[in-house]
């Protein structure tokens, strides 16, 4: 009997996952735990293994969609088997051995259901080819697609079914089988007009020899992690009021820690703490003593907890990660260094657990690295601050003595969430950071 396999629960705070590419096709026979696909969170990629075995009879997404987790994703049975009461949206023909692929005509690649109802999603890969022919795709109201999505298939049979009309042409009602407009399309002065009607072509100014206008260019739907942090970075800034405030810390002592671990003896463990580490560390004794930067700002409700769990942005191979060292304020330097080093090794494999993703109160971002001195952090919503940290540098000072010298100086930018935290508030906070910092040996024996 035919069984439906669904896109497995990957962590508690996963919602969704897309298809970045199946490993088996329509017609083959897959055996439990079989990777049937590799999918990709707005946190990770992983491989979605088969809890049935059969042959494949119905793969009911395409590769860049994205589905919700629960949700239906494979059929698998006997070969002919009717799946008619399984296939999401309506009827359905049994299922025959796949097609070849290579001799399978356009018309053949046309789901065997029809879906009750257009949802108005469309997949990425439709919105690309729609894009690239000058369509919208929102003018397709029924695609073939699970739940009416819109997908690659339907947009390929609108552009080859007629001429693309303008947004204004469509709400005037215009019929017309040519048009005039940019790349062929019908618009509203091409009411009424018949091919025989239209004007003769006018000669145009040829470009000069070996000119190449816009040239060469690709366009690449946004999808998985860069996806999800274009759309979380667009509502950070346009739902809270950020104010960013700069300042600096005397780099001498956590360059003296560095030095001093480093070169430590190797049965201690301790060579791997980084200049990171201990700025991460500091941050983690000093949020205790301002509750308010230490909390989560939803629906108006602000929400202030007892433990750090600290999130640090790291740069993965698939985009911008957060890792999340829990309770940070209760590690000591070494502890807090190895499990920074574990989640950012299992970020930057693929291999961190979606869990540990998430549920961060506080967040901390360095690219000093690059050299930048300073920049403008952005919240990581739903969080109320984030910490920037800039590259070490020299700088000018005067000593008591009214000589002139050098001194190392850590950049730093603070973003705060001007609703709830007042600029006196993260001025305060700064300073205590800077202190932490500058007796950073003290703060590791606190």
């Amino acid at each position: 009997m035919a069984t439906i396999v669904v896109m497995p629960q990957l962590g508690n705070s996963v919602e969704s996952c897309i298809i970045v590419e199946w490993m088996i096709a329509e017609g083959d026979s897959v055996a439990v735990d079989q990777t049937l696909a590799s999918i990709e969170t707005d946190k990770s990629t992983m491989e979605v293994p088969s809890t049935a075995e059969g042959t494949v009879l119905k793969l009911l997404w395409e590769e860049g969609d994205e589905v919700p987790v629960k949700d239906p994703l494979i059929i698998v049975g006997e070969p002919g088997e009717d799946i008619s009461g399984l296939v999401p949206g309506g009827d359905a023909a049994p299922v025959e051995d796949a097609p070849d692929k290579a001799t399978a005509a356009p018309e053949q690649a046309a789901p065997a259901f029809a879906t009750e109802r257009a949802t108005g999603a469309v997949s990425p890969r439709a919105r690309a080819l729609a894009a690239s022919a000058g369509l919208d795709a929102s003018t397709i109201t029924e695609g073939s697609g699970p739940h009416g999505r819109v997908i690659e298939r339907d947009v390929a049979a609108a552009i080859a079914a007629g001429p693309v009309l303008t947004s204004a042409a469509r709400a005037a009602g215009v019929q017309a089988t040519e048009g005039t407009g940019i790349g062929g399309r019908v618009s509203v002065a091409d009411a009424g007009r018949t091919p025989e009607a239209a004007p003769a072509s006018r000669p145009v100014a040829s470009a000069p020899a070996g000119a190449d206008y816009p040239g060469a260019s690709t366009s690449t739907p946004l999808k998985g992690v860069r996806k999800v942090v274009a759309k979380r970075m667009m509502e950070s800034l346009t739902t809270t009021a950020q104010l960013t405030l700069n300042t600096t810390a005397n780099a001498a002592g956590i360059l003296a820690m560095r030095k001093k671990v480093k070169n430590a003896d190797p049965a201690l463990g301790l060579g791997k703490i980084t200049l990171n580490d201990l700025v991460c560390f500091a941050v983690s004794r000093t949020l205790p003593k301002y509750p308010v930067f230490n909390a989560h700002l939803e629906d108006g409700v602000l929400t202030q907890f007892e433990q750090v769990h600290l999130g640090f942005a790291c740069d993965t191979p698939r985009g911008l990660l957060v890792p999340v060292i829990r309770s940070a304020q209760a590690l000591g330097l070494k502890a807090f260094s190895d499990e920074a080093k574990r989640l950012a090794g299992g970020a930057i494999d693929g291999t961190i657990a979606p869990d540990f993703l998430s549920g961060g109160t506080f967040t901390v971002s360095n690219i000093g690295s690059f050299g930048i001195e300073t920049f403008t952090p952005v919240i990581n919503l739903p969080q109320t601050a984030i910490l920037g940290v800039g590259a070490i540098t020299p700088r000018p000072v005067v000593a008591a003595d009214g000589t002139i010298g050098v001194e190392q100086r850590l950049n730093l930018s603070l973003t705060i969430d001007h609703q709830v935290i007042d600029g006196a508030d993260g001025a305060r906070f700064l300073r205590d950071l800077v202190a932490a910092i500058d007796n950073i040996d003290v703060t590791v024996l606190a």
